[in-house]
């Protein structure tokens, strides 16, 4: 699966996340080997890295913005 699919780095958060929900999709409807799903849920774990990864960063551009510390970022959304 990973030859014919784009490196997870260099996929935008609106392509990470559509092919995320992809793999979500094709995992439960099920019909694949032991061996595709094991491939889909690895790419899985890849892409929904990456789409934290560019969830972490927007929030710490926005805390920035605001000059708000990244910690009390995160006390203030609890």
């Amino acid at each position: 699966m990973a030859e014919t699919t784009p490196d997870v780095a260099s996929l935008s958060y609106e392509q990470a996340r559509a092919e995320l929900t992809d793999v979500v999709h094709r995992l439960e409807a099920g019909g694949t080997t032991l061996e595709e799903s094991l491939a889909l849920w690895e790419r899985g774990e890849l892409l929904a890295n990456a789409c934290q990864a560019w969830l972490d960063g927007a929030r710490a551009r926005l805390a920035q913005v605001r000059g708000v510390p990244e910690e009390d970022e995160d006390e203030d959304a609890g």
